[in-house]
């Protein structure tokens, strides 16, 4: 019997940089290895040009992302993608860009973690949300969340303000004690709120993301989980 073939995925990523290389550290740690051979192929373009969906959402000014993930998308399936994954929560925003570009299946990483919420906390009616003000405007959890039952709670304005620097800062190359600490405190806040359980929904935070006080759906792991189920699935 002729062996069976897995699965290539391609990586949108460079949003931001470091968060795509822990997306992969991820998909390292979780794939089940002897050597070399039994991890999955990942093709990535780890691009830190696309354009800022800070910019475009937050500010209103600036260039639409969705062409140039558009592109990113063909190439990765010219260069032998079998499905392909975006690298970040706000991202997908433009996910139809980027799903009407290729032929190829792309993971939804928003239907996804929404799901992996339901599955794994099912009387869960309150989740708290730490992501950029951005997924909020764009109303990316909340459409999918309330379809099952699920009210949505944000950091109070102060708190959700400071989480956005906090972002920034990562962006930065930024993971001092301090910058922990002032997470934390946000953290805290949210979990005053009598949530059941917090989606970690921007990939940046996935990097500090440790011993918080609640419950954790963390995006940037429930990828890198599906990547390799896919991938594997053969």
């Amino acid at each position: 019997m002729a062996e069976k073939k897995e699965k290539i995925v391609g990586i949108l990523g460079g949003m931001g940089p470091e968060a795509t290389v822990d997306l992969m550290q991820r998909i390292i740690r979780l794939t089940p290895a002897l050597d070399d051979i039994d991890h999955i192929r990942c093709v990535v373009d780890n691009n830190p040009k696309v354009p800022s969906r800070i910019k475009a959402i937050i500010e209103g000014d600036g260039e639409d992302p969705g062409p140039c993930m558009a592109d990113m998308a063909r190439r990765l399936e010219s260069w032998g993608a079998d499905f392909l994954a975006i690298a970040c929560n706000t991202a997908h925003y433009y996910y139809e860009a980027v799903s009407n570009a290729v032929k190829i299946p792309v993971i939804h990483l928003i239907d996804l973690v929404v799901s992996h919420v339901r599955k794994t906390h099912p009387d869960a009616v309150k989740i708290g949300m730490l992501a950029s003000p951005a997924v909020r405007m764009t109303g990316l959890y909340e459409k999918r969340c309330h379809a099952v039952g699920i009210e949505v709670v944000y950091p109070d304005p102060v708190f959700q303000d400071r989480l956005f620097n906090v972002i920034k800062a990562i962006k930065t190359g930024d993971t001092s004690v301090e910058l922990v600490q002032t997470y934390n405190g946000i953290c805290e806040n949210l979990n005053s709120s009598g949530v059941d359980a917090v989606i970690i929904a921007c990939t940046e935070l996935s990097i500090i993301s440790s011993n918080l006080p609640f419950k954790t759906i963390d995006s940037a792991e429930v990828l890198a989980r599906e990547i390799i189920d896919i991938a594997k699935l053969t």
